[in-house]
């Protein structure tokens, strides 16, 4: 059974990434291709990065990292569930990425994003190059969701059948990168 990680992507007080997160990981229950666990950064309490050591060295010296190492190194793969702050992700999500490196590696993502002018979309770019540089392979497909049209009183995701269709198109890919990069870990 393939393990994927719904990462919700920001910190911040009142955020809907839990509520999208709940709309993900409830719809993707239903597979029996793979298991979906959700991972909500704020539980991990991870300040701004303070591991003296470079993360791809693998030594750490704080709990909170080897907790999140211990969380992140069990799956294989990542869906990043991002809203967009500025045009761009959540600096919560990205700090929570640069705490480490070869957990990450070999490893497939995909994104369900959201906002408010572009849907998240603007905060998904910076993320590909991010996770690139970790080798972490991001598949293409991928859900937006407009606040104004996707979402109950623009808290609850209530998203179209199309939506639904674009989020059952991305577990197919995800799964299946997934599947692949498995193997790639285990050769080495």
């Amino acid at each position: 059974m393939i393990e994927i990680a719904v990462i919700t992507g920001t910190t911040r007080p009142g955020t809907k990434a839990p509520a999208v997160a709940d709309w993900v990981t409830g719809h993707a229950q239903n597979r029996t291709d793979l298991h979906v666990t959700t991972l909500d950064i704020s539980a991990f309490d991870l300040p701004m990065l303070d591991e003296p050591i470079p993360p791809a060295r693998g030594s750490y010296s704080h709990d909170h990292t080897r907790r999140w190492s211990e969380a992140i190194s069990r799956f294989d793969g990542f869906i990043f569930v991002t809203p967009e702050y500025n045009h761009g992700p959540a600096p919560a999500l990205i700090n929570a990425i640069d705490y480490l490196f070869k957990e990450w590696a070999d490893k497939a993502a995909a994104f369900v994003s959201y906002g408010a002018q572009a849907n998240g979309v603007r905060a998904v770019e910076p993320l590909r190059s991010i996770l690139a540089a970790l080798n972490v392979a991001t598949i293409a497909n991928h859900v937006d969701l407009s606040i104004f049209s996707d979402f109950e009183q623009f808290s609850r995701p209530v998203p179209a059948e199309k939506k639904l269709k674009e989020l059952d198109a991305l577990l197919d890919q995800l799964v299946k990168w997934a599947k692949a990069l498995r193997t790639v870990r285990i050769a080495t």
